[in-house]
């Protein structure tokens, strides 16, 4: 098998801190490699290392067969920062011009390039406009184009769909798609579980500067979730609390809250638990919006391994 980038053993300390303590993964060439964890967990120090920002402080990378410190090497990859590096005084177009003409991409490539991609991401009418008039999202999905604008052979994205409202988010997600079928690698860091999820070929889950498992989406949660999920939506914030309480403590079971009004209750046989929930609710005195049973997530991973949730 081919890998776009190989990092064995790497290591990054920030004031006595280890951002990354001993990393090790293999991103296969035409896949999309998901990174997933809460804010904190390495990724944006991991993505430094594999783009060539930053130097390990232990460990060996290689990126396109190569060192990502090589200007070669860099020219092959697309990158989108969590921070932008866009003008707030230019518009849309000159930023994108900017960005061609460092990649070496003449206006008229540059030109088609940036048409198809703004049409893609919902950004065309804003082009002309000067950047520091757009909002977040716009800045956003202009600096994916300004990574892409090259037609680079691996794309590395972080946290490319933060502050993106839903529509938005599915057609960033339809873009990596394409990326995907045309033969691209992509990158994919994110704390959005269903991202990773829908997205990924294979998952690295961060936690705490470490890779603590990987594979496939469907592996992870075949291997490490629970057999079975029963969702319960409660209609007040009081009530859940209370469910949770007495499930926890009377019945020994792993409820987990993930939101006011809703729990998770990872089980083995959700037949039996069910009912046993509704009659608990209803001597409770308690009010059932929702109730169904679910397959395993990712989340469900991430707190079957750490004890805690993913996001929130």
């Amino acid at each position: 098998m081919d890998y776009a980038v190989i990092a064995e053993d790497i290591v990054k300390t920030y004031n006595s801190v280890r951002a990354l303590d001993d990393v090790s993964l293999r991103v296969p060439v035409g896949c999309v490699y998901g990174l997933l964890g809460p804010n904190g967990a390495g990724k944006s120090t991991l993505i430094s290392i594999i783009v060539g920002v930053s130097k390990p402080d232990k460990g060996k990378v290689m990126v396109l067969g190569g060192s990502p410190l090589s200007p070669g090497i860099r020219a092959r990859i697309g990158f989108q920062p969590q921070e932008h590096g866009l003008h707030p005084n230019l518009t849309g177009w000159e930023n994108l011009f900017f960005y061609a003409g460092i990649y070496g991409v003449s206006p008229r490539d540059a030109r088609d390039r940036i048409r198809e991609l703004a049409e893609k991401l919902g950004i065309t009418g804003y082009l002309d406009k000067p950047v520091r008039t757009y909002s977040g999202g716009l800045r956003q999905r202009l600096s994916i184009v300004a990574a892409l604008i090259h037609d680079p052979e691996l794309i590395v994205l972080d946290e490319p769909t933060t502050g993106l409202d839903p529509g938005i988010r599915k057609s960033v997600w339809g873009l990596i798609m394409d990326l995907r079928r045309s033969g691209k690698t992509v990158i994919l860091a994110t704390h959005y579980m269903e991202e990773a999820d829908k997205l990924s070929d294979e998952v690295a889950i961060m936690d705490k500067g470490r890779i603590i498992v990987s594979g496939s989406p469907e592996e992870l949660k075949s291997r490490y979730g629970p057999p079975a999920v029963i969702e319960v939506v409660l209609r007040e914030q009081s009530m859940a609390e209370k469910l949770e309480s007495y499930l926890a403590g009377n019945l020994g079971l792993q409820v987990n809250k993930t939101g006011a009004e809703t729990l998770r209750i990872h089980c083995r046989d959700p037949d039996q638990l069910v009912p046993e929930i509704t009659s608990t609710a209803y001597e409770l005195g308690l009010s059932i919006s929702v109730l169904r049973v679910l397959k395993p997530d990712l989340e469900d991973v991430f707190l079957k391994l750490t004890g805690r949730r993913l996001e929130g």
